[in-house]
């Protein structure tokens, strides 16, 4: 990348980037976390949207964002840099774009139709403006930092604050939910909630703006010092799409992450039903979501200690593996909200050690498609961990609403007057959709994954 060969002296990290850079971050998982926890409720309970006009506009927003995803960073790197430089303008260009366009993904309109039209371009274009900075914001950990040192600085305070904004969330976001609700009613509650949280993110990127000032080259100073260097011939780059066909290893991952998580997005997103509809203790999601987000930060402290041991394989599969029996046993007892509730807190606990794994396993096999092709493909490979994620959203949708049409789901039944259908339709979205799910991805990973750090060209 043009960037990160600027010729800009190398400037020590500050003691404020070390201590607070991620606080966009932390925003940006306050606002997120929105989207994951309320779309489903507010279309299906709140804007009254049919089951399957909710899995088309779900559907369509996240394979549009899946496809653009891949193109940013390339993107990116090819057009004029900006004022501040290539990366660093885009940390206050499109961020403040957010609250404005996310605030349309949750209003109801009187008309259906145009509802449904708003909702799908509110979704699509949000995401492109959050998206792209934040890409960015990751990309200025490598402009920022010049030694292995730095840049792991930068990524570790990262993760905390990230890590933090979870467990900030689990009390914060059902509050502001509730207080907007009683000032504004339900109707208009999550479309607030979802401006003010937008809001403090891109206020977050505007504070890491600040922070990498005279990190990056401006763009004038690029531009100058392009127009003097001379064109060398650079080394082939490989294309994602060569880097996995040589390479089974890598697809077999890919598969195996996409199964967690769909596992994720598919149990965030149905859980407040469970709460509500099963349990009768909606106040307890609030409880649930705290529990495994202090859990994740715990997970992701000692996960290192069981790779050390096991391997980030081994790690791997028996996680998945406890998180599907976990599931599979809440199932059986769903309606002792107290056992589930502590199952399923077994089961994120699991989820969040194999994530810390992830890395190693991707780099693993960038090596592999390195050795046969010939060509560094780390940037390439490393790049395909945003696309399990991708595909996790896709299918979240999609399967959110399958398993509440299985119950004969309807928003309007009070929920204690729930049937039976109804909550076991419920709990199949919540525990046994999953708990497959997941055991398919510890297969796949025993069998279609057979790399090691000793074992990396066969």
């Amino acid at each position: 990348m043009s960037s990160e060969s600027q010729a800009r002296p190398a400037k020590p990290i500050s003691r404020t980037l070390k201590t607070f850079f991620g606080i966009g971050d932390f925003g940006f998982t306050l606002m997120t976390n929105i989207d994951t926890f309320y779309a489903s409720y507010f279309f299906i309970n709140i804007a009254l949207l049919p089951l399957a006009t909710v899995s088309i506009i779900t559907t369509i927003s996240a394979v549009v964002d899946l496809i653009l995803s891949c193109f940013y960073g390339a993107w990116m790197n090819k057009i004029k840099p900006g004022k501040w430089g290539r990366y660093r303008s885009w940390l206050v260009l499109t961020p403040w774009l957010v609250p404005f366009l996310y605030m349309f993904e949750f209003v109801k309109l009187s008309n259906p139709t145009v509802m449904v039209v708003v909702m799908t371009i509110a979704m699509i274009t949000s995401r492109i403006a959050w998206n792209i900075p934040y890409i960015a914001n990751i990309s200025m950990i490598n402009i920022a930092g010049k030694t292995t040192e730095d840049r792991m600085a930068l990524s570790s305070i990262r993760n905390i604050w990230t890590a933090l904004g979870s467990v900030v969330y689990s009390y914060l976001g059902p509050l502001v939910v509730a207080g907007f609700t009683a000032v504004l009613s339900e109707k208009n509650a999550y479309a607030a909630t979802a401006f003010v949280f937008a809001a403090f993110m891109a206020a977050a990127y505007f504070a890491h703006f600040k922070m990498f000032k005279g990190y990056e080259e401006t763009g004038a100073e690029e531009l100058a010092r392009l127009a003097k260097q001379e064109k060398t011939e650079t080394a082939p780059k490989v294309s994602a799409i060569a880097a996995v066909k040589c390479n089974p290893h890598l697809l077999a991952l890919m598969l195996s992450s996409t199964t967690k998580y769909m596992v994720l997005f598919l149990v965030n997103g149905i859980a407040i039903y469970y709460f509500q509809y099963i349990a009768l203790k909606p106040a307890m999601f609030a409880a649930f979501m705290l529990i495994t987000n202090l859990l994740g930060v715990l997970a992701s402290y000692i996960s290192k200690f069981f790779v050390a041991k096991a391997g980030a394989k081994k790690t791997v599969v028996w996680a998945y593996l406890i998180m599907g029996l976990a599931m599979l046993a809440a199932f059986f007892i769903y309606e002792k909200w107290v056992p589930v509730i502590v199952l399923m807190a077994v089961t994120f606990f699991a989820m969040n050690i194999t994530t810390t794994c992830d890395p190693e396993l991707f780099a693993t096999c960038a090596q592999f498609s390195s050795a046969k092709t010939g060509f560094d493909t780390t940037g390439t490979v490393m790049g395909l961990l945003t696309v399990p994620v991708k595909f996790g959203i896709v299918m979240r949708g999609i399967l959110i609403s399958a398993a509440l049409a299985i119950g004969g789901f309807s928003a309007t039944v009070d929920p204690a007057e729930a049937t039976e259908q109804m909550k076991r339709g419920i709990c199949i979205g919540f525990m046994i959709i999953p708990a497959i799910v997941v055991i398919a991805g510890a297969l796949i990973l025993v069998f279609g994954y057979r790399l090691d750090r000793e074992n990396t060209t066969k």
